[in-house]
């Protein structure tokens, strides 16, 4: 280890950086870095304390939370332990000229000896810092040099697939852009001239001028899963919190609609108040109220702002919801809405439930528990417009059953160590309902009948797939200055024609008004009909504080799915701002399911996203599905797309969309349920779910112990040749006319090809299994050149395997117009034997891009006589195999 490759770059007559030493210490914990480095191309630049010397490496992407992502980093010369603490400005003319930001620091431990792996050219370690932690590997990849420079060399830094990774996701250096230590971001450093490190200053020196923190540099720092003794409301002690500039604007983190509370003590319970959610900025003795959308609330809300004002505070990020309380005790959206039309209305209420930010620090890196109890400390003796939102650890049932109990609107359940992610919908956050409700659009209204003032009913929709639908109406819940006063804003946004894609028509049309959708209300309702209205809703007031274009159907996620899926703690993972979230988006919804995610790459070298699958289901969807209902399924699951981790899951459970269906199976040690595909939304709703590859059986339901298509599996050694095996599959094809059967070909998405006979339920397993491993030791014997009929790839060495295992009960093979998890989407398609002669069909030949394209310009389907061949194996035919077709 040693620092002259980095003296000689350097003039530190004219570089603030430190000249530093070799500087071995008696430590229990090594120091990392990571800095932003905007030199002639923005890079990060890796270091890793050892042996006295901080290692080094430029990434120049930056680090990714994403296991699929193998991030090249240059090995450069290494620096002295000091540079840790540098953030500053390199001048011009110098190596490295550019902004300098500390952008991450923390422990590392290596596993095992971490010099000998460094030679080695394998490293692998943890990191606890305050934006990377978890397991990381860096490996030196193999041949010359990088880019033939002197001691530069190319590794790669790759993210183990721990509980701190985010799947699919590669954004942390976007999400969390600024510095660790002062909360600036690469321009307010290069700006500031009086935090560059200057090299003829002492450490004390430098502290002193403000070049870092003291106590902030890294070395000797309390590791950030040192526990404390007592957890203090200033925020200096808060483990997590970093020093920064306080936020102008923030967005709130969303919950997901679940279907059940989420079990285990990891969870805090809350009520889920019926009001407006609400932020509040405070500083300077002035509060600032803010919508979820942005909108500015101050001063309908100064009761609320007055009380925020008097807290023993500087500056804080507040989050809660306001309400007003009914006669019962009960937050009431109703009430609220009266409250603020009435100028000598009755008091309002903040329940408080987070605190983002206070006095230099920001709290969204510390889990929920602490901002909490931090929050509990600073609304001690508050006024009494602002109250604590208090919560329940584990018993989430019972939370729920008594909330519903007393009339309540439902629960909200988080996470108990997660982060503050604004702006972001999360299943970290969960919310409950006990009653349903949701916001609607407001398309139109009727005139009103007999006695009633203003109008008759309102007509609303919700958004899908980017329009408007049309979900019914409603006409109760107003009173008559509610009447009045909505008529007199819906004659403002009156318009000729109708803002629903699907309007209604005949008698609920009669004497309809349509206008503008602009205006979102809160709707009541006991159900949603088959046909997507709403059944027995009532009106509860106007929603100010949500653009009606976020208004989406919002469908419930079952709660397994929405605890299993979420990460065991809190990812160091930074919030994303946004101004909504995309996991509801129109967009998101095909078939009528909600794709969370939905531009999460699944296939990312043929940019192939979860949205893109499932629309490509919903185009073959009437030639895939034939070959799916009433068949249970075993389906391969890459939840992170193909390259991802893959795994086989054949039982169902109750994480998946309810559109996939149920199939009993019988099996040795009783009975177990497998799932089933018979619609549009089951496949949507799989695509959902992760599934990648769907094998169906070869039997259908009712008589799963008598399968009605027989299948043999080509599978070829890679030194066959394309002509090879379109002669084999040729010589079965023969074979098979010959005992009068028709066979159907596909390629399987994959190196080989499938016949498909389509036969009469008449065989049981055995029998069927007995039939086909006859046809394929027939071909095997009569040429043993160029078939085999055992797996064994040793033996299979310039010859094709004929696969008849997969005609045994629970065998499953790939279904037709099915995706595989490979490269670029393959697809396992069906296809006519004259296509054979074209060329070489195998691998990606066809694909998810290319099927819609083929099946639109194909004059003939070639398996369109596959349901309609009405075939049976008899015991001739059998015995007639077995004897080598003599006779």
């Amino acid at each position: 280890m040693s620092l002259q490759r980095y003296r000689e770059k350097r003039d530190f007559r004219l570089t603030p950086e430190p000249r530093g030493r070799v500087a071995r210490r008696e430590a229990k914990a090594l120091s990392f870095v990571i800095q932003k480095h905007a030199a002639r191309r923005l890079h990060y630049d890796f270091r890793l304390e050892l042996d006295g010397v901080l290692l080094s490496w430029a990434v120049p992407k930056g680090p990714s939370l994403n296991p699929q992502d193998k991030r090249l980093a240059i090995h450069v010369e290494d620096h002295p332990v000091e540079y840790g603490g540098f953030e500053g400005i390199i001048p011009p003319d110098q190596y490295g000229s550019g902004t300098v930001m500390l952008w991450d620091r923390g422990t590392w431990a290596p596993s095992g000896d971490p010099v000998a792996a460094y030679k080695q050219g394998h490293l692998k370690f943890q990191l606890d810092g305050e934006k990377l932690k978890g397991g990381w590997t860096l490996v030196r990849t193999h041949g010359s040099k990088y880019g033939g420079k002197s001691g530069e060399q190319a590794w790669l830094l790759i993210k183990e697939n721990d509980r701190f990774a985010q799947h699919g996701s590669n954004g942390v250096v976007d999400e969390a852009p600024d510095s660790v230590t002062t909360g600036r971001n690469l321009d307010q450093i290069a700006r500031d001239r009086k935090h560059a490190w200057h090299s003829s200053r002492s450490v004390a020196e430098n502290v002193r001028a403000g070049a870092l923190t003291a106590g902030k540099s890294g070395l000797g720092r309390r590791s950030a899963t040192a526990k404390r003794a007592e957890p203090s409301a200033s925020p200096a002690d808060i483990e997590g919190a970093k020093a920064a500039a306080m936020p102008a604007t923030l967005a709130p983190m969303l919950a997901t609609l679940v279907d059940a509370v989420p079990v285990g003590d990891d969870w805090l319970h809350e009520i889920k108040y019926d009001g407006y959610r609400m932020l509040c900025r405070l500083e300077r003795g002035k509060a600032r109220i803010f919508s979820r959308n942005g909108k500015d609330w101050t001063a309908a809300l100064r009761p609320i702002a007055d009380a925020a004002q008097r807290l023993s505070v500087k500056q804080a990020w507040l989050d809660g919801e306001v309400t007003a309380v009914d006669a019962e005790g009960h937050t009431s959206f109703q009430v609220l809405q009266n409250a603020l039309s009435d100028p000598n209305r009755k008091p309002l209420t903040c329940f408080v439930f987070d605190l983002l930010y206070l006095d230099g620090y920001d709290l969204r890196h510390v889990t929920l528990t602490e901002r909490k109890r931090a929050l509990q400390q600073l609304l001690e003796g508050a006024d009494p417009a602002l109250r604590y939102s208090a919560h329940v650890e584990g018993a989430g049932a019972d939370f729920f059953k008594e909330a519903c109990r007393l009339g309540l609107e439902g629960a909200i359940s988080k996470r108990a160590d997660s982060l503050y992610r604004a702006g972001v919908r999360t299943r970290e956050w969960v919310k409950v309902k006990c009653g349903k409700r949701q916001e609607m659009v407001i398309g139109g209204f009727t005139d009103p009948q007999r006695s009633r003032k203003g109008f008759g009913a309102l007509l609303l929709g919700v958004y899908e797939s980017g329009e408007l639908r049309y979900s019914g109406k409603v006409g109760t819940g107003f009173d008559d200055k509610t009447l009045t006063k909505l008529r007199s804003m819906l004659d403002k946004l009156e318009q000729s024609s109708s803002p629903f894609s699907n309007p209604p028509r005949g008698f609920e049309a009669k004497s309809a008004h349509w206008v503008k959708p602009q205006l979102v209300a809160e709707i009541a309702f006991t159900e949603w009909s088959n046909d997507g209205a709403l059944r027995h809703p009532s009106f509860q007031g106007l929603r100010e504080d949500k653009k009606a274009t976020e208004v989406v159907r919002e469908r419930p996620v079952a709660e397994s799915a929405s605890t299993t899926d979420a990460p065991k703690r809190a990812s160091s993972r930074p919030a994303r701002r946004a101004k909504a979230s995309k996991d509801v988006a129109s967009d998101s919804v095909v078939a009528g399911v909600t794709l969370s995610h939905p531009d999460k790459q699944l296939f990312p070298e043929a940019k192939l996203a979860k949205r893109d699958l499932a629309l490509y289901y919903e185009k073959v969807a009437d030639r895939i599905l034939p070959h799916l209902r009433d068949r249970p399924l075993s389906l391969v699951r890459c939840p992170d797309g193909w390259n991802g981790q893959c795994f086989y899951q054949k039982h169902a459970d109750k994480s998946v969309h309810q559109a996939v269906t149920r199939i009993e199976v019988p099996e040795r040690n009783g009975k177990a349920m497998y799932f089933a595909a018979d619609s549009l939304a089951a496949l949507v709703g799989l695509v959902q779910w992760g599934v990648t590859e769907i094998h169906p059986w070869g039997s259908r339901a009712p008589k799963l112990d008598r399968p009605d298509r027989l299948l043999f599996d080509f599978d070829p050694d890679p030194g066959v040749a394309w002509p090879q095996i379109v002669e084999a599959v040729g010589l079965l094809r023969t074979l098979l006319e010959d005992i009068e059967l028709t066979g159907f070909l596909k390629t399987t998405g994959g190196k080989g090809l499938h016949v498909v006979v389509p036969v009469r339920a008449t065989l049981d397993w055995d029998e069927a299994k007995d039939f086909t491993r006859a046809v394929a030791d027939f071909l095997v014997r009569t040429f043993p050149d160029r078939f085999i009929a055992t797996a064994s790839k040793h033996r299979r060495k310039g010859r094709i395997f004929i696969d008849y295992l997969r005609n045994a009960v629970g065998a499953t093979a790939i279904a037709p117009y099915a995706l595989r998890a490979r490269a670029n989407a393959p697809v396992s398609t069906p296809i006519a034997w004259e296509e054979l002669a074209a060329g070489d069909l195998r691998f990606d030949h066809f694909n998810v891009r290319n099927i819609p394209e083929r099946l639109s310009r194909m004059r003939k389907d070639p398996w369109a006589s596959f349901d309609a061949t009405k075939q049976s194996v008899t015991r001739a035919m059998i015995k007639r195999v077995g004897s080598g077709l003599r006779g």
